[in-house]
């Protein structure tokens, strides 16, 4: 487990079939920003173009929402965001934890109003939004699973 009191560089991920939504975090201000939406192909990132984005940012933690149902039963896109999350974390060597997102794509979508007020929703998207939701509920409840 990463040392909550060391300034740390968070990258969330909302992970997705088709685009994935990002985002940045300070942990040390307790800030979450989100990125421009990542193009996936059947689930699959262009790994070359997200590693380049790690390598600017630097996090030293990494979060991936796990799509759960509901009832806390998982479906197959939690299966592939498992995957996701295992694949991130050998191909960078930083920690990576499983973070429930139930419902944030329905608060980014409220959310989504407030920085379409400070002029950038619309270059955002719900799901980077919802990538910047994750890294906000970490600050809040700093608890995850390995993937």
């Amino acid at each position: 487990m990463p040392d909550l009191n060391a300034p740390q560089m968070i990258m969330a991920f909302d992970f997705g079939t088709q685009k994935m939504g990002l985002a940045v975090g300070q942990a040390l201000i307790e800030s979450a920003n989100p990125l421009a939406l990542f193009p996936m192909k059947d689930g699959i990132p262009n790994w070359d173009e997200l590693l380049k984005i790690v390598k600017q940012y630097q996090p030293t933690l990494f979060l991936v929402g796990l799509p759960l149902n509901m009832d806390d039963t998982e479906s197959e896109l939690s299966t592939r965001a498992r995957k996701f999350a295992r694949r991130l974390r050998h191909q960078t060597n930083i920690t990576t934890l499983m973070v429930d997102e139930r419902l944030t794509t329905r608060e980014a979508r409220d959310e989504l109003e407030h920085y379409q007020t400070q002029g950038r929703g619309k270059k955002l998207a719900a799901d980077s939004v919802a990538a910047a939701l994750l890294i906000e509920s970490w600050y809040r409840h700093p608890v995850g699973v390995n993937p």
